[in-house]
């Protein structure tokens, strides 16, 4: 018999190892692919740009988190959260967040007009 935390571990494991998700970005001409899970470890560093009231930063940080090629490498590396901040449509960038979070679009919006 497996132990709650064996059970837990397992459980956590194939939603990981479970399929992408995915997004076609007209705009990128790409596709994105990602789950809906993720690390106490990946979410501490978003969460932690959105206590600090840093909201546009925790979606690039989800975005480098979470963005995935369809072989489920990662998309975005640390190094492109510049350019990400700086150079790409913040209302793609929300677009994409919104789908990699699993957020509502419209909430999401609203950030985008503060």
């Amino acid at each position: 018999m497996m132990s709650v935390i064996e059970n837990a571990v397992k459980h956590f494991r194939s939603k990981l190892d479970g399929s992408l998700e995915k997004i076609h970005i007209e705009e990128w001409e790409t596709d994105v692919y990602f789950t809906h899970s993720s690390t106490l470890k990946e979410e501490a560093s978003i969460l932690k740009l959105q206590q600090e009231g840093k909201t546009i930063e925790a979606l690039v940080q989800s975005l480098i988190v979470k963005a995935k090629n369809a072989d489920g490498t990662a998309m975005f590396k640390m190094a492109d959260r510049a350019e990400l901040m700086n150079e790409v449509d913040p209302k793609v960038i929300i677009k994409v967040a919104a789908a990699v979070n699993g957020a509502d679009l419209d909430s999401l919006e609203d950030v985008e007009k503060n």
